[in-house]
């Protein structure tokens, strides 16, 4: 990790524990909330369990990041009402059903607090995990973002992200 990496002197990243499995959920539903602008079709509420037992599943094999305030910033009087985490994200290896000549990893659901971007928390998250990707053997790293949030992907440019395949889709019948 690079300075240009680093988190801003009050915030600090570090691995997720099985505490914070609820406010990543709270943060990933409005990731998903957020999302409905660029047209994802994921129901926010509606899989809030599901984000939390991701949060848990990652906070155990080491692969949940989150940022907080540094300790001595905390107070009570600062807290929104949606604790101290003000971003996370999540990176796991995969494996698919065909060998490949690099070992892959996944970033998934880096989010970062509406209030809080444009500090460097975003960047810190990612540094994180591509650093602990790296630690595990991984030689290529992936992540998905929505065509239309081109905010995001100028945020992944920046950071040597490159498209690589595109999804495309259509809706079928009376939808």
């Amino acid at each position: 990790m690079t300075d240009r990496d680093a988190a801003p002197p009050d915030v600090v990243v570090e691995r997720g524990e099985t505490d914070d499995a609820e406010a990543v959920a709270d943060c990933w539903v409005a990731l998903a909330r957020d999302q409905k602008e660029y047209g994802s079709r994921l129901y926010a509420d509606r899989n809030r369990s599901a984000a939390r037992e991701a949060a848990l599943r990652h906070a155990v094999t080491g692969g949940l990041f989150v940022a907080r305030r540094v300790e001595h910033e905390r107070s009570a009087d600062a807290d929104d009402g949606e604790g101290d985490v003000l971003g996370f994200v999540t990176a796991s290896p995969t494996s698919g059903e065909f060998v490949e000549a690099d070992e892959r990893g996944a970033v998934r659901n880096l989010y970062v607090r509406p209030s809080e971007r444009g500090r460097g928390i975003g960047t810190a998250l990612l540094a994180a995990a591509e650093a602990h990707l790296e630690s595990l053997g991984v030689a290529v790293v992936s992540l998905e973002v929505l065509a239309g949030n081109e905010a995001a992907r100028r945020f992944y440019r920046r950071h040597g992200y490159a498209d690589h395949r595109t999804e495309l889709r259509k809706p079928v019948g009376d939808r």
